[in-house]
């Protein structure tokens, strides 16, 4: 069974769980040619570009603290140096807790989740 989230399909078992959705993923990205590796906060609805690509986090997902750790977001990822921008390299959940369950593969680029971070509130200080 999937519950519908704006225009992602979320499935049940990760309401199931006691996840609750964030506004920020934290993407870690590696070029292999250069062997650089950055982490980046991408918003969730916004599109973000790393070298080539072009990343849009459509929905990010964590536990509360005091459940067992885990994070996943629903990732679309477009290569501009490719043929056909229209569509995407990349589209999927992928799981910070296991990486490589559904990974990038790109000649060039590996990104991954690392955390999905709420942002929302503001400081009264």
């Amino acid at each position: 069974m999937t519950l519908a989230l704006g225009a992602v399909s979320v499935p049940a078992s990760v309401h199931a769980q006691s996840f609750y959705p964030t506004n920020t993923a934290v993407l870690r990205w590696l070029d292999k040619v250069t062997g650089r590796v950055s982490s980046i906060r991408a918003p969730v609805g916004q599109a973000i570009e790393i070298g080539t690509l072009v990343i849009s986090v459509e929905t990010c997902f964590t536990k509360p603290p005091e459940e067992t750790p885990e994070s996943a977001a629903f990732l679309k990822v477009w290569d501009q140096a490719g043929a056909t921008v229209e569509e995407p390299v990349f589209s999927g959940w992928m799981y910070a807790s296991s990486p490589s369950l559904s990974a990038l593969d790109h000649a060039v680029y590996d990104v991954w989740v690392l955390d999905c971070e709420d942002n929302t509130f503001s400081s009264s200080e």
